[in-house]
């Protein structure tokens, strides 16, 4: 279901993009959102993003935890989802909550974990106080089965995601804490990805309501998938 939206696209694309667009149909179909900012990704490894009310035990071939917050840095779900040989990556104030194989990110770092490419990108508020900019708190580029995938952290629309090149953008839209639908919008159409997913709603605050306006919002401009918590 949630590839059906590129069909009639693809039958009318070049075979270059045809091909590259079925990567990115491929890779949607595996990226599960389990609430929040919480997303299971699967490619040449399994990567989670900011673990919170984590339901099932797995393991994780690598955690993307973006800040300290106890949404983002929850040491407990980290443990449900950890294994001998996981790797988290951090920023500096969050590591020191947890154990294990931890590397330490500020913005602008660029690590290879396990054969994965990860960049680490400013993540701050521009008109609140929540995550200010001298932080240093992060979000994640990195790269799955040749797809660039950028999920923000808690952040506000930014300058720097001008500079971002991604395939698919995963874009909080409950304002309050980071940006709202309108913002992540205009987020989004700087961005340019192939596809935008919304997160960060129908949890601590936000519902999808502001899903469906972020996606009505880029009808016509961007692609919006909207996941259904796992």
């Amino acid at each position: 279901m949630r590839a059906t939206i590129f069909t009639i696209i693809l039958a009318l694309l070049p075979s270059p993009v045809l091909a590259e667009s079925k990567g990115v149909i491929t890779m949607i179909k595996n990226i599960h959102w389990l609430g929040h900012d919480t997303f299971k990704i699967i490619g040449e490894k399994v990567i989670y993003t900011d673990p919170f009310k984590i339901k099932k035990k797995d393991t994780a071939d690598i955690i993307l935890i973006t800040h300290e917050h106890f949404d983002h840095c929850s040491p407990e779900d980290v443990k449900k989802i950890g294994g001998p040989n996981t790797v988290i990556v951090a920023t500096s104030d969050c590591a020191k909550k947890l154990s294990g194989m931890t590397k330490v990110v500020k913005p602008g770092d660029k690590i290879n974990v396990e054969g994965v490419e990860i960049e680490a990108v400013p993540a701050y508020n521009t008109n609140k106080q929540f995550h200010t900019k001298e932080k240093g708190w992060v979000g994640y580029i990195f790269t799955v089965q040749g797809q660039r995938i950028y999920i923000a952290g808690d952040t506000d629309y930014i300058p720097e995601m001008k500079n971002f090149k991604v395939d698919i953008a995963l874009l909080p839209v409950s304002g309050t804490y980071v940006m709202t639908a309108d913002e992540a919008i205009i987020a989004a159409l700087d961005i340019k990805p192939k596809v935008a997913i919304p997160m960060h709603y129908g949890s601590i605050v936000g519902s999808e309501n502001d899903a469906k306006k972020f996606a009505d919002g880029l009808k016509g401009k961007i692609e919006v998938v909207i996941l259904k918590e796992d």
